[in-house]
């Protein structure tokens, strides 16, 4: 059995989604990814020695601001009302995971919203280290999970 796509209308024209006849629930999405970097880079962000300044730092925000944009990246998102962002990182010997966990209460989750922070938190970090890390990668973004609760 085919799984229909939503936003491909009977004819076949691309569409957003009608969400209107649900109900809003408390919805939460969460979404990982990891920045890979030379070991020697990570020692330097922790010694506080990349000319650019604190590229965590900077990368929360980016992810925390990417996130409420969304809708203006991505076509058809609907506008949703976020009412938590989070945005975390695991530092390791040569990586750097990320995790964001968007948190709203809407007729439509908020799964892009937290793919959409964890992507921009990824970009901050590379701009911000690719002064001094020629072979950094970016991957492994993914939805981790989601949950739906009745309010």
């Amino acid at each position: 059995m085919e799984k229909e796509v939503s936003h491909i209308d009977s004819s076949g024209e691309v569409r957003m989604v009608d969400v209107s006849g649900k109900e809003p629930v408390k919805r939460t999405a969460t979404a990982a990814g990891t920045v890979f970097l030379a070991a020697g880079t990570v020692a330097m962000m922790k010694e506080g020695l990349l000319k650019k300044g604190d590229p965590l730092a900077c990368a929360r925000v980016a992810g925390i601001m990417a996130a409420k944009k969304t809708p203006e990246l991505i076509p058809l998102c609907h506008p949703l009302p976020i009412d938590n962002i989070a945005v975390g990182f695991k530092v390791g010997y040569d990586r750097i995971d990320i995790e964001a966990v968007v948190v709203t209460i809407a007729r439509t989750g908020v799964e892009m919203e937290a793919l959409t922070a964890v992507s921009a938190a990824a970009l901050t970090i590379y701009d911000m280290c690719k002064a001094v890390d020629k072979q950094m990668s970016i991957g492994e973004i993914r939805l981790v999970g989601k949950t739906k609760e009745r309010i």
